[in-house]
Parts: structure tokens; sequence; C-alpha cells
């Protein structure tokens, strides 16, 4: 008997150094699910490819309401997971709130950048510098002289994508119309493609000929629709392009995926702190593929690529929203 409670006391002494060792990761998704085929499904494909090339495992959440952005942190915290990976700008809240309680958890929070929180790695995209990329495509592609662009919820995030976007279809054609509409104003935005349908008929009706989705999954309204109606669209944070070939001019690319994975790989070693992923570190970009490789001329290509060069060098400076609330090209 006390033999056997011996080799039990060893055995789960054993088991708790093997999971402090490889603590698993967890990944708490925005709201919108992890197949919204955009910005939380390029999370999933970054955690899936770090488990296959590892062998290792990964906890997850499907938020359902925003009550369990909290309870999901304390919860994954408390059974031991490290990192904990957060998805969206609605975490900053409760990653505030939470962090502080566990020193020894590391936390990652992408689409935050904003905190004063030592155990967290804070990710941060440059989307104007991706969306003037794609804008500037839109502009070459359109024949009618308008496009569009369909957000998801209304806040300053999707604004600097906005932003950019228009700043690069004015660099093409000064004199391009840009219509702009966002969802709505709560996070039912970013899962609402009857509303993104909505949306992008109306925009069609007032000549646009090209519209960017960056809307989550509200978005596949927008690329269902104009697919129907015979113009273009542009995909958002993961490749979209296969929705529709030959459909989808390009997707604006948000490295989701990369920094997820960045963050599984490194583990408990993850360096905290505040980081940009833009252009230069290919944090973004557009989408090039057989999928829509006839819709890309060479010389969109190439104009997109020295302007790309441009940005990256410093010549070029893409306005940020964020700068001052407000943007050069268009009104939202």
């Amino acid at each position: 008997m006390t033999l056997m409670k011996s080799l039990m006391g060893a055995a789960a002494s054993v088991a708790l150094t093997a999971g402090a060792a490889l603590a698993e990761p967890a990944l708490i998704f925005d709201l919108g699910g992890k197949f919204d085929k955009s910005f939380n499904e390029a999370a999933f494909g970054g955690a899936t490819r770090w488990a296959e090339e590892t062998g290792g495992t990964f906890r997850e959440i499907e938020l359902q309401s925003e009550a369990q952005r909290e309870q999901a942190l304390r919860r994954f915290a408390e059974a031991g997971a490290n990192p904990v990976i957060t998805m969206g700008f609605a975490m900053a809240d409760p990653l505030s709130a939470v962090a502080p309680d566990y020193p020894d958890t590391k936390f990652v929070a992408v689409d935050v950048n904003w905190l004063d929180t030592p155990n967290i790695r804070q990710i941060a995209f440059a989307e104007h510098e991706g969306s003037y990329l794609v804008g500037m495509m839109a502009a070459a592609a359109s024949k009618s002289g308008t496009v569009g662009f369909v957000g998801g919820m209304d806040i300053p995030l999707i604004r600097h994508f906005g932003c950019g976007y228009a700043q690069g279809a004015k660099a093409v054609n000064p004199d391009i119309n840009i219509v702009a509409n966002m969802t709505g104003t709560t996070p039912a935005a970013w899962n609402d493609p009857v509303k993104g349908s909505e949306l992008t008929k109306a925009q069609i009706s007032q000549g646009a000929d090209v519209v960017f989705a960056a809307a989550g999954g509200t978005g596949v309204g927008v690329l269902q629709t104009a697919a129907d109606e015979g113009i273009l669209s542009i995909g958002v944070d993961s490749n979209q392009n296969h929705l529709h070939p030959g459909k989808v001019l390009t997707s604006m690319l948000k490295r989701v995926d990369v920094a997820v994975y960045d963050a599984m790989k490194a583990g408990t070693e993850v360096e905290t702190g505040v980081f940009t992923m833009g252009l230069a570190e290919d944090g973004v970009g557009y989408a090039l593929d057989d999928n829509n490789a006839a819709l890309v001329s060479a010389d969109m290509k190439a104009a997109v690529d020295a302007a790309r060069e441009k940005i990256i060098s410093g010549d070029l400076k893409v306005v940020s929203y964020y700068e001052n609330d407000s943007c050069p090209a268009v009104k939202f």
C-alpha cells in the first residue's frame, strides 16, 4: 500500500513537472468564430501549423458573448495554459483586469498595443500600409471610377484600414469616388453577412465596381454579392481569393497566422512588449495566386510593388487614421 502510494506520488510529481515544462498554449477567438474565413481563421491556421509541426496541442475557446472574455482568460490562466493568446481589440480591458493577477503567465494580445502590463506581448499591424496597396489595385481595376469599402464594427481600427485603402486608390486616380460604409456599432457587425450583402448592393447602385471588405465574417456576404453581381471584391486578413476564383481582385493579408504561430513557437519564452507588423516585417501585404493572376496586370503588380518598396524605405508615407482620428482621403 505504502509502495503504491509512493509510486502514485512519484507519478503525480512527474506529471506536474512535465506540465510545467510543456505548458500548453491557449487561443481565445474573438466573436465571429474560428471559421469566419478571415481574422479568427487566420489565427486558427497559425495555431494549427504550429501543432502539426511540433506535435503539440493547444486549448481554445470560441467566445459567444462579451461576458466570456474575462472568464476565458482566468480559466486558461488557472489551468496553467501559457502563453494565452487573445484575438481582437476588445480583449484589452479584460487583459488589463486579469494579467496582473497571473504574473507568471504570458499573454499575447493581437490588435492591442496600448496596455501597460509587463507580462503581455502586444501585436499591432500596419493595416493602412497593406490597405494602401490594395487601394491602388482597386483604382487600377475600376472601370467606373467608383470603388467601395465595407467595414465591420465602426472603430478606429477599421477606419485605419479604410483610410489606407482610400489613399492608395487616390494615388492611382486622384478623381476616384470612394463609397464607405460600416456594418454597425456593436460586435455583431463582425458576423452579419446579410448586412454585408445589402451594403454591397447599395454601393453597386452608387457605381462601385470594386469593393473592399474589412469586416470579418460579414465580408463573406460582401464577396458573395460582388461575385453574383459581376463586380470585383477584395478580401481581408486571410487570403480569400479562392472563395470566388477570378472574381476576387486580391486580399489584404494581415498575417495574424504568423503572429499566433510565432507566439506558440516561443512558448513560455515569448517576448513581451509592443510589436508592430507592417510591410517591412511581412506583417501585411496583398495576395497573388492562381485564383486572381488573370485579374492583376503586369503594370498593376509593378506599380504596387514599387509603392511597397517606397513605403518600406520611408520615401512614401501612408497617413495613419490614428494620428489625429481623421482621414485626408475619405469621410467615414
